[in-house]
């Protein structure tokens, strides 16, 4: 058996301590136990270690030239045993570690900076990797093992993995500036059954672009498609470019794209939600930290 097995971190902190009082009695009364069993302990160290550490006559305590070297070697391991206990505890806590994030779009305009910056002050040894994907890649990336956390549009999602809603907002109708519908208080979803419509790619978010196609059908019409977008400030910019309508979230009316107008829809149409979503088999505690972290959470 080596030697570093045979040694235990109860026997270092007792020979700190006694070569720190360098008596006995002080020794044992700073470690709260009986002066014997640290006796014992020193003994049981010293026939380990294979040296005499502590010379003890009528004048006290010493430390020898053998136990003078190991101090500093056993202050060492014990100052790495301690930081080694800091750190599991710091990521079982979810305090340090490294978070993969990613995020759609619209969670840009609902306070996602100011979220990542207030996590990033309480948790400064966490790592945020952040990455703008749409749903469908942020699921991907989730069951690939290639992302932590995702802030998707969907709640729809494959076996292995789970998830918790976030917010809500409204879906609006977007517009070119110049159409003639762009002045009014509202828009009739079903004025706009002859226009060419921008829509979310299925590919990028199967569920989104379902959602909007049903939206049209349950008011009568199937949408002309003209043009998909994989982000819906794509999406956004190809309306502002004139090149036909879209139903989007409410978040990307505060994007600031010149050129597109917003009006709420006259119907009665079920929000947006934006849903964070994750692996069940992955470990919880950084997740658990960053939502916990969202203002309002």
């Amino acid at each position: 058996m080596s030697l570093a097995s045979r040694l235990e971190f109860r026997h270092l902190r007792y020979f700190i301590a006694l070569a720190e009082e360098l008596h006995y009695g002080r020794a044992a009364q700073r470690l709260a136990i009986s002066q014997p069993p640290l006796s014992v302990a020193i003994q049981q160290l010293e026939a380990n270690v294979g040296a005499r550490l502590f010379d003890r006559d009528s004048k006290g305590v010493r430390l020898t030239p053998a136990g003078e070297a190991f101090r500093l070697s056993a202050q060492a391991l014990l100052s790495r045993a301690e930081d080694a206990c800091a750190l599991a505890r710091e990521v079982q806590a979810g305090e340090v570690g490294r978070l993969r994030l990613g995020f759609v779009g619209s969670t840009l305009f609902h306070g996602l900076a100011g979220w990542l910056q207030d996590y990033q002050s309480r948790y400064p040894k966490v790592e945020v990797v952040v990455v703008e994907l749409n749903s469908q890649d942020q699921i991907e990336a989730l069951l690939h093992e290639e992302l932590d956390l995702a802030l998707v549009h969907t709640d729809r999602l494959p076996p292995g993995l789970d998830n918790r809603p976030l917010y809500s907002e409204p879906f609006l109708a977007c517009l070119p500036a110049g159409h003639a519908m762009a002045g009014k208080r509202q828009v009739a979803l079903a004025a706009l059954s002859d226009q060419p419509f921008i829509l979310f790619s299925r590919k990028g978010s199967p569920d989104y672009h379902a959602r909007i196609i049903e939206m049209c059908r349950s008011q009568g019409f199937y949408p002309r498609l003209q043009h998909e977008g994989r982000h819906w400030l794509s999406v956004v910019s190809l309306v502002a470019q004139g090149l036909g309508v879209s139903i989007v979230p409410a978040a990307f009316k505060q994007a600031g794209i010149q050129g597109a107008v917003f009006k709420p829809l006259a119907e009665s149409i079920e929000s947006s939600a934006v849903f964070a979503a994750w692996r069940r088999d992955s470990a919880p505690a950084l997740r658990d930290a960053f939502l916990a972290a969202r203002p309002g959470s």
